[in-house]
């Protein structure tokens, strides 16, 4: 049985993302468009009550993605912590009828609960951690998706600016410094990320390692 699609309300190609809106989907037809593409496809999607986003990433996007994914897993080896990266994975929940498929997203403190297995977001908690990069405009208020979702700490990285988000009474306020990481001062992260683009990425994770070893404060 064919699925027939709503009518497309906005296209955006832009350097970095491009992305298709379409409005009014039901959560089956989302559920069967998830289903019918698989889980190794270029687009990403996000659901939010009826409304869709398909963002298929460029390479404007993709590598800032990359860079704060090792950024964070620096943080947390080298630091002594954990973690269970889920990368883009589908996260949904049909009772809120949200989904989405953050750049990254991780479990930290929560990771003893959902080792070697696959997360049921109905029945275990949100990741610790979600990061979204969107250099172009996305429809969806990413902020209310998360924060819906309970996701503690949300960072967005719009190409030049990293804001850091901490859920509060079921609301992101934005704040200064990782609630995971306290100890890194943003100025870290943009160091790191400019020296990828000057020396090099593998010299910028070099010098990024060497600051954790002097620099961590143990976990708690």
């Amino acid at each position: 049985m064919q699925t027939q699609l709503p009518v497309t309300e906005t296209i955006d190609t832009k350097p970095a993302e491009q992305r298709l809106i379409l409005m009014n989907v039901s959560w089956d037809t989302y559920e069967q468009l998830l289903n019918a593409f698989g889980e190794h496809r270029a687009a990403r999607l996000h659901y939010d009550l009826g409304l869709l986003e398909f963002m298929v990433p460029l390479e404007a996007h993709e590598n800032p993605s990359d860079v704060i994914g090792d950024f964070i897993k620096a943080l947390v080896i080298d630091s002594g912590l954990n973690i269970k990266s889920m990368a883009s994975t589908t996260l949904r929940r049909q009772s809120l009828q949200k989904g989405a498929e953050p750049d990254k997203c991780y479990y930290i403190q929560n990771e003893p609960l959902v080792r070697g297995r696959t997360v049921d977001l109905e029945k275990d908690p949100p990741p610790d951690l979600v990061v979204e990069v969107d250099i172009t405009h996305a429809d969806i208020d990413k902020n209310n998706l998360y924060a819906s979702f309970g996701v503690p700490e949300f960072w967005r990285f719009n190409g030049s600016v990293l804001t850091i988000y901490q859920l509060e009474q079921d609301q992101y306020r934005e704040v200064d410094a990782s609630p995971t990481f306290p100890w890194v001062p943003k100025e870290v992260f943009y160091h790191f990320l400019q020296q990828g683009k000057t020396a090099g990425e593998a010299q910028a994770l070099r010098e990024l390692k060497s600051w954790i070893k002097h620099h961590a404060e143990p976990p708690a």
